[in-house]
């Protein structure tokens, strides 16, 4: 779904107002359209486009004339928002994320600073708008209680062993085939499992070997 304000392709806004021309991408319709709402709320802030997959962000950025793109970290598409925070190069970008996923992608993001402003899923509306307009004005936009989570360790390290029998599990091999591999039991192994997902703080195993890969650890 691509949605687009109706004079997208107008003078991009250097006048005596300083519109800053907004892309919107969130993955609810809902929450998109009362964010929206409140962007094109103030004087200054004009929504020129609402996206609900990342893919389209690319080609729609430009066309829009947007001064800045508001991206959810969990829109859906072929392309990562994390991904595009490397390659959209026509505007800054603001990633709304949580503290799950600021843990998995919040030290990288938050390397690419002035261009890529973090903010909390939990920050006031006053705040988005606030960082909006701080990270236009050029300015580094990192959310106080995500910034805590960037500064510490992302997480528990994890053992040489625990590495190794989530390499196993990341090559498709199950819990008992990672035991014959390893000469442990079954049991063992489902216990380094229960461990490092909770170290990693990942609910499932994919997600756990999808952490541990983007920190580098295995």
């Amino acid at each position: 779904m691509v949605s687009l304000e109706p004079n997208a392709n107008a003078d991009s806004g250097n006048g005596a107002n300083q519109e800053i021309r907004i892309l919107l991408g969130y993955h609810g319709a809902l929450v998109r359209s009362a964010l929206a709402e409140v962007l094109s709320g103030q004087d200054d802030l004009t929504v020129v486009g609402e996206l609900a997959r990342a893919d389209d962000v690319p080609a729609v950025a430009p066309r829009a004339r947007a001064h800045i793109a508001v991206l959810d970290i969990m829109l859906p598409g072929t392309v990562r928002v994390s991904e595009l925070c490397t390659t959209l190069l026509e505007c800054p970008v603001l990633v709304v994320l949580d503290r799950r996923s600021c843990a998995r992608f919040g030290r990288s993001l938050a390397q690419l600073a002035p261009r890529v402003g973090l903010i909390s899923t939990d920050a006031t509306t006053a705040g988005l708008v606030r960082s909006v307009r701080r990270l236009v004005g050029g300015e580094a936009v990192l959310d106080p209680e995500l910034a805590l989570m960037v500064l510490r360790p992302a997480h528990p390290m994890l053992t040489e062993r625990e590495c190794e029998v989530l390499r196993c599990a990341a090559n498709g091999m199950t819990a008992k085939e990672i035991a014959t591999s390893m000469c442990l039991s079954a049991g063992t192994v489902r216990n380094y499992l229960s461990r490092i997902l909770a170290k990693l703080g990942a609910r499932t195993r994919i997600e756990a070997i999808r952490i541990a890969q983007d920190a580098g650890l295995i």
